[in-house]
């Protein structure tokens, strides 16, 4: 763990910022002893919490885009018409 004086902190807020985001915890200290922990707050989301979107696409529709978009035949459907599983005779 880095330990700033105020002084060194004061002057280069952004690397000791920089420091803290990546170690987790730096400490700065004060002339007269006393010493502060400065760490990165963290959120409670995941940079994958993205706001979902209202569309009027039915699951159906939405595989055969993918499959299009991928250039896969319509044989690969019958996977999907099942159970879930494709079969093993198959």
């Amino acid at each position: 763990m880095q330990v700033y004086t105020y002084s060194e902190a004061r002057q280069k807020l952004a690397s000791v910022l920089d420091k803290a985001e990546v170690s987790g915890k730096v400490l700065i200290r004060r002339k007269d002893g006393r010493t502060f922990s400065l760490s990165p707050e963290r959120t409670g989301k995941s940079p994958m919490d993205v706001p979902s979107i209202k569309a009027r696409v039915t699951t159906d529709e939405l595989i055969s885009l993918v499959r299009k978009e991928r250039g896969r035949t319509t044989a690969s459907t019958r996977f999907l018409k099942g159970r879930g599983r494709p079969s093993r005779n198959a």
